[in-house]
Order: structure tokens, then C-alpha cells, then sequence
């Protein structure tokens, strides 16, 4: 069975820390690996916020992924590095320069979604279309805010200020009904102070409505809820 060495990546931290796209990569990859006749060799997370053609510097996982790749296939006697696998171009990067720079590593890869057969010469080209509509889509959007304050409209989306009013009305329901839901809990600890009710309600493993750990502040505006 071939190996390979799979890359996944976020760009920002919260998304690394929530895990916004990690596991739907994950499943791409190893689907994707199941269905060719691959193993993978080892798995590299990265969370990184660079841009440009010198975001190697700043992409530690993707460069041990890179030295990975080496090393699993002179163990295993190939004429040169196991592929390093993306679910997505834009995984990489949607920068042309960036991504001819990882080519002159002399690593293979494999995008996904592209397929397993597509040579270097066209990863150039699907980057490089990345990268021209990645700038279309800018000019049009600036194009398009520039007019409407020429005609005195307000920037921003009514429809995205709307969401956020109702995911806000929705986040201080669901926090009302957990005060609700853990205040008989506060009311059986009698007179003890906050701090002591929160480490009562930690070390009963009661979470917060967030499923932190309870503090005296958190306890306080719970009772302050309900």
C-alpha cells in the first residue's frame, strides 16, 4: 500500500481552536485515501494567518509535512518523497508564487478534489485561476461598496445585521434557560459565597451554559438571570 502524508489547515486561530473545517478535511483525506489504495503516514494540523509567497516561513507543519514526506519515501526506497495530500487547493494556498515555490521541494502533491493523476504544470494553472478570481472578487466588492457610498447609502448587509440580532437573541435565551436550569442547584448550597458555589458546582462536573468551568463571576450572572 502507497503511502502518503496528509495536510490539513485553518487560517485563523479560532478556527483551529474550534475546529471549523479539521474534521471535514480529515474525512475528505481519508476517504480519499481509502478509495485510491493509500495509507497515510502521518497527519500535520496547521493553524497559520501569513499570505504570500513567503508563508513557508510561517507554516511550521506544513514544512514538517514537506521533510515527512522525504523521509517516509527514502525508508521506503522510492526515487523520491511520498505525496503530501490536501482535500483543497486553497489548503495550500491561492497564491501561484507560493505554490511554484513548494513545487521546487521536489514533493508531489495531491489535491482531492482535482484527483489523483494531476501533474505539477496544472496545479500551476489551477492556482494561478485561484489567484486571478481571488482578485476579481476583490475589485468587484470594492467597485460595488465605492458606489453605494457615492449614492449615500449605508455600508454592510441589513441581512447579516439581522442574523446577528437574532443569533444574539437566541445566545441570551439559551443562557436564560440554563441559569434557569442549574438555579436549584445554587439555591440547595444555602448562603455560601460565589466562589465557593462555583467550585460546589465544578466539582459536581455541572457545566456552564458555555461548558466551562463555573467561576464566581459565572455563578453571579447566572442568579442574576433567573
Amino acid at each position: 500500500m502507497s503511502k502518503i502524508v496528509a495536510y490539513l489547515r485553518v487560517s485563523t486561530d479560532r478556527q483551529g481552536k474550534a475546529g471549523n473545517g479539521i474534521e471535514a478535511q480529515r474525512a475528505t483525506i481519508t476517504g480519499f485515501a481509502a478509495a485510491n489504495g493509500y495509507e497515510i503516514a502521518q497527519e500535520f494540523v496547521e493553524t497559520e494567518t501569513g499570505k504570500g509567497a513567503d508563508a513557508l516561513d510561517r507554516r511550521p507543519e506544513l514544512k514538517a509535512a514537506l521533510d515527512k514526506a522525504k523521509e517516509v519515501g527514502r525508508r521506503e526506497k522510492r526515487s523520491g518523497p511520498v505525496p503530501v495530500v490536501v482535500s483543497k487547493l486553497d489548503r495550500l494556498s491561492r497564491d501561484v508564487h507560493f505554490v511554484s515555490g513548494l513545487m521546487s521541494n521536489r514533493v508531489p502533491f495531491i489535491v482531492t478534489e482535482l484527483g489523483a493523476d494531476v501533474d505539477p504544470f496544472m496545479l500551476h494553472l489551477y492556482a494561478a485561476f485561484a489567484e486571478k478570481e481571488r482578485n476579481l472578487i476583490s475589485q468587484r466588492t470594492k467597485a460595488a461598496l465605492a458606489a453605494k457610498k457615492a449614492r449615500g447609502e449605508p455600508l454592510g448587509s441589513p441581512k447579516l445585521a439581522e442574523a446577528r440580532q437574532i443569533a444574539h437573541a437566541i445566545l441570551i435565551r439559551n443562557a436564560d434557560a440554563a441559569a434557569a436550569n442549574v438555579r436549584p442547584i445554587l439555591d440547595s448550597l444555602g448562603d455560601m459565597s460565589a466562589n465557593t458555589k462555583a467550585k460546589a458546582l465544578n466539582e459536581r462536573n455541572v457545566p456552564t451554559p458555555r461548558g466551562g468551568k463555573w467561576t464566581a463571576r459565572s455563578v453571579l450572572n447566572a442568579l442574576g438571570r433567573t
